[in-house]
């Protein structure tokens, strides 16, 4: 007898079950006292969904090194007739984590992409200032988005977007980069932080506040096993062609870099690997 066919049908029909479960509704998860002057974090989402989705490391920086978390909703979606309800959802993921949550107008910003960056600059030069506004403002310590080759038109928009408001901040602005990855992968991360069972099962529970887009495909049940491949990938991406695998069951993969004197600037040789039970403060030094 194989056992790894009960092994595999006991994978789906966990997810059977699961298709069963309730979207959003759920009462806030515990959350910690963050101090008045706590640092801050902003994570830039090139869609309602990303912060949950690819917000591993952002939660933990909420839970174990006690920054305030800020989504910041590049866009609101491409479909007008969606974007005040998918707000509206954003709202519900972002309170049950516990995030603050910053707009960048009405409807979000539209046509973020190379396209747009390429052939309108008066039009891209106008994004790339709210966003400035929203760097000076928050004066944040970390912040996230998206990779140069993260596949999806959008996602690449807002890493360009974010690249061009860091360089017209002032010459001494200073902050830990931290690149994100899921439509397409990165070659180079230098960075796996594991997530744990209680972070994953919470994230996937905010996913589903976006309730419109999991109906439409429900995303929320293949997240463990994303994570999962991401343990695969990040022992020989991250720890070295040919290194053992840790015993993580879930990772995200990233690329850390520190924005000082005007450039990105590696934080170290080689690649990190930061377990569950490590601080995710000791990343920034």
């Amino acid at each position: 007898m194989n056992p790894y066919a009960k092994f595999v049908s006991d994978g789906t029909q966990v997810i059977a079950v699961a298709k069963s479960f309730p979207l959003g509704g759920f009462p806030p998860a515990p959350r910690p006292a963050l101090a008045p002057d706590a640092p801050c974090a902003l994570f830039f989402a090139p869609h309602p969904d990303d912060e949950t989705i690819v917000g591993s490391l952002a939660l933990r920086l909420l839970r174990e090194a006690g920054m305030r978390l800020i989504n910041v909703a590049v866009t609101q979606g491409s479909k007008k007739e969606r974007q005040a309800e998918r707000l509206h959802e954003l709202q519900g993921a972002c309170e049950y984590l516990g995030y603050g949550l910053q707009t960048t107008g009405p409807n979000g910003l539209e046509r973020v992409t190379a396209k747009t960056r390429q052939n309108e600059p008066q039009l891209w030069a106008g994004m790339v200032k709210v966003i400035a506004d929203i760097l000076a403002k928050h004066e944040p310590r970390v912040i996230f988005f998206p990779h140069e080759r993260d596949w999806n038109g959008t996602h690449i928009g807002v890493h360009h977007l974010v690249m061009d408001a860091l360089r017209q901040m002032p010459a001494g602005f200073e902050c830990y980069v931290l690149e994100t990855e899921f439509w397409g992968a990165m070659d180079d991360p230098n960075l796996m932080a594991e997530v744990s069972e209680t972070d994953l099962g919470d994230l996937i529970a905010a996913t589903t506040f976006h309730v419109g887009e999991v109906q439409r495909n429900p995303y929320h049940l293949l997240l463990p096993a994303w994570l999962m491949d991401n343990v695969r990938r990040g022992a020989e991406l991250v720890g070295g062609q040919g290194g053992a695998a840790p015993n993580f069951k879930f990772a995200a993969l990233h690329r850390l870099q520190k924005w000082s004197g005007g450039a990105l600037l590696k934080m170290y040789r080689g690649g990190k690997q930061l377990p569950a039970e490590v601080n995710a403060a000791t990343l920034f030094p």
